[in-house]
């Protein structure tokens, strides 16, 4: 009795001390909290420390697991109430801290969150793999869409119940017992490979430092090698130039170094990040992920994984995304021939009539053919495009269109570099929040991208206010001089500002409707770039960051004779790189493959690159594709650029490209819209048309106006042609039964052998 009363003593005192501690780390940890008493809800950043995301992600997982449990354990008859909107709103823990961590680990990393992120992220896949394979939630999930029409289901809940069983069927609810345990461990698998794949490039792009003697500098702007000298300062290089592979670094140096071999060394070394046999090497990673989506792909019912993603896209088949990439390529290779050709007189004249001319030369001759045929410098159009006047640009431009006002914001920040900003609707409500975060450092990822901490969504019937982050490499400030921006810069401004317009202006009710289909997802963020060198927008914010003059009419009309300058290299770089996305993709065998050879033979010995460009992309530092989430999809960008030099055309057509009728109505079809409606059909709404495929190879000049206008009374617009939906399941479900059957009768014939006696 003794001893008993001892245990239980014991045992009290430490389920107490459990309670007291996990009491101690709810109170301390900001993600355990119901709601964040910050401004518009943003992560308390200024609180969240590293130790709090382990036991968060736990908490968020274990309330998941209850959440599902409740809605398949119900006795009630499935309905839209008690099942779809019950899964819909699930989960909302897990999401939130998932969100916060997965932002950061590319925004702003360290050693530590990257350990954890090769951990959480397998164990996330195997989460969300039990829940969308749960045999009982999928049964549930399938009685209400087979009972729609007598639910009377109609608008958003038809819509969310047709989407919530697609998703499920596509994430092998329909698979046997073993055919999931083999999904969930590729899934694994690749979750697992997919972060390797993202810190190796991290650790390759931060190694590689290039350390250069004033001396050595000629043809270089004073802004550049300024820049160049402050990242030798941060770095305690003395009196060393330090170039690294961040392109607002990189790309200079390739544009205006005189010094050929020093454009050769940081070139190579930015082709060959993963690609260097050493413990950052992504090669055999990419041929694993490869062979690993294929197989996904067949347990799936689909030929290849290309097949696997473009039939939930608005392409339907990899059959349209070729057919699309392939008629922009041929021209565009030709345009680059062109432009090659022409930069080779200047070329020859520099280095003799034997000398081959290298990629690593391109950004270089180029540039001065700008110089001399269009007598413009790029150095100088910097002048009057500082990131404040950019940003000034794009606020008059939201305002115009949408008269939408944006208002610095005191909020907690992840790094001191951070903007916040309240943004404000036309009619003076508030609408969201904007985080902004332009320059580059060693614990963000290259490139620019842009994201949500919170997902505009309804609760208790109120509009949950979206917070939208743009996160940016752009050229830092050096001395007294501002960040000034290339053309290039500032056209990616413009467009990660249209995304965050997109997460900014969604009015979906519910969260299972908030996404579009990747192809279509490009299209709010592309077109915005159609302002940004226009005239009439130039005229409003380039302002010389020093005179404060504003750009001459002078230099605004080079600029607008240069807008299909080097579009050739620019489309050839563009293509290749989706191309040999949708090939490696597009696969169907599972043996390992070499990337490098692979990409060689695709790109090179079958299309016809020539050596003279690179694709902008190779596979051992694609990381839109293998740790990005475009997957067989990098040909979003030209795909999405169809719809928005046609949808841009609507603005010229009205008379006045700030025309508010026409952005009212992108706004209402297009940006509020979320995934409530299939891509082509908010485009339709909004252009009362197909998209007409010539505005978009007039834009990159690949034909000209003259040669598109055609003399019927009524021209046939060059429209994409894509399956519907509906027709890519029904065409995925027919391979997939084919597949059952051949496996069913090979199992019957090994079957019969086994049976049969034997003949002495």
């Amino acid at each position: 009795m003794k001893r008993f009363f001892g245990l239980f003593f014991l045992l009290t005192l430490v389920l107490s001390m459990n309670s007291c501690k996990k009491g101690a780390e709810v109170a301390d940890n900001p993600f355990f909290e119901d709601e964040w008493t910050t401004p518009y809800g943003v992560p308390p950043f200024d609180r969240i420390k590293m130790e709090h995301y382990a036991p968060a992600f736990e908490r968020g997982m274990s309330l998941h697991n209850e959440q599902i449990e409740a809605i398949i354990s119900s006795v009630a008859e499935p309905t839209f109430e008690n099942t779809i909107l019950a899964y819909d709103n699930s989960g909302q823990m897990l999401m939130r801290v998932a969100t916060v961590f997965e932002l950061l680990a590319s925004a702003e990393t360290n050693d530590q969150m990257q350990a954890y992120a090769s951990e959480i992220f397998p164990r996330l896949a195997a989460h969300y793999d039990a829940i969308a394979m749960n045999e009982a939630l999928f049964e549930r999930v399938k009685q209400v869409y087979n009972s729609r029409e007598a639910q009377r289901l109609t608008g958003d809940e038809l819509r969310l119940t047709e989407k919530m069983y697609e998703d499920f069927v596509r994430s092998g609810a329909l698979l046997s017992a073993q055919e999931k345990a083999s999904l969930q461990q590729i899934n694994e698998q690749l979750s697992a490979l997919s972060v390797k794949f993202g810190q190796n490039v991290l650790a390759e792009t931060n190694a590689f430092t290039l350390e250069v003697d004033l001396k050595d500098l000629d043809g270089l702007p004073t802004s550049v090698r300024d820049a160049a000298r402050e990242q030798a300062k941060s770095m305690g290089k003395g009196d060393k130039y330090v170039f690294t592979l961040q392109k607002p670094s990189m790309l200079p140096l390739l544009t205006y170094a005189q010094n050929r071999s020093l454009r050769e060394q940081i070139y190579k070394a930015y082709l060959k990040r993963g690609d260097n046999g050493n413990d950052y090497d992504n090669n055999q990673i990419v041929a694993q992920m490869a062979q690993l989506r294929y197989k996904k792909a067949q347990l799936l019912g689909y030929d290849s994984y290309a097949h696997y993603v473009t039939s939930n896209e608005m392409a339907s088949t990899p059959e349209a995304v070729y057919e699309l990439l392939e008629g922009v390529w041929t021209p565009a290779l030709e345009r680059s021939q062109q432009e090659l050709e022409r930069m080779m007189t200047i070329f020859r004249r520099d280095h003799g009539a034997d000398a081959k001319f290298e990629s690593w030369d391109w950004w270089y001759y180029a540039e001065k053919v700008r110089q001399a045929d269009y007598d413009l410098k790029e150095e100088e159009v910097r002048n009057y495009l500082s990131l404040d006047n950019v940003k000034g640009g794009i606020f008059f431009l939201c305002n115009r269109l949408y008269g939408i006002t944006f208002r610095p914001l005191n909020a907690p920040v992840y790094h001191s570099e951070c903007e916040v900003y309240e943004v404000i609707d036309s009619d003076d409500q508030p609408l969201g929040a904007l985080y902004m975060d332009f320059f580059p450092r060693p614990g963000k990822s290259g490139g620019a991208w842009c994201g949500s901490y919170v997902e505009q969504s309804y609760k208790d019937g109120k509009r949950v206010l979206p917070v939208s982050t743009i996160v940016c490499n752009f050229t830092r400030p050096a001395g007294s001089t501002p960040a000034l921006l290339t053309i290039d810069e500032t056209e990616t401004f413009f467009h990660e500002f249209g995304h965050a317009l997109h997460n900014l202006f969604a009015e979906v009710k519910y969260r299972g409707l908030a996404g579009v289909e990747g192809d279509f997802v490009e299209l709010p963020s592309q077109i915005m770039e159609n302002w940004a060198l226009a005239p009439e927008m130039l005229a409003h914010y380039a302002v010389h960051y020093r005179r404060e003059d504003a750009m001459p009419q002078e230099l605004v009309e080079k600029i607008q004779r240069t807008k299909t300058f080097n579009e050739g290299f620019n489309t050839t770089e563009l293509v290749a790189a989706a191309l040999s996305d949708m090939d490696i993709h597009s696969l169907q065998s599972d043996e390992l493959i070499s990337p490098s050879q692979f990409e060689r033979e695709a790109l090179t010995t079958r299309r016809g690159l020539i050596p003279q460009i690179e694709p902008r992309y190779k596979y051992t530092y694609f990381g839109h594709i293998f740790d990005g989430g475009y997957s067989a999809g990098y040909y979003f960008y030209i795909w999405a650029e169809v719809l928005d030099k046609d949808a841009y055309q609507a603005f010229v057509e009205s008379g006045d490209i700030f025309d508010r009728a026409t952005a009212e109505r992108f706004r209402r079809e297009v940006l509020a819209r979320g995934g409530s409606r299939d891509g082509m059909d908010m485009y339709r709404a909004f252009r009362g048309a197909d998209p007409d495929k010539q505005s978009m190879l007039i834009a990159r000049g690949l034909v000209k106006a003259e040669d598109a206008v055609q003399t019927e009374p009524e021209p046939e617009r060059e429209v994409m042609r894509i399956d519907t939906r509906e027709q890519a399941r029904q065409r995925a479900e027919r391979s997939r039964r084919e597949r059952e059957a051949a496996r069913q009768a090979e199992a019957d014939s090994l079957a019969a052998i086994q049976r049969a006696e034997p003949v002495l």
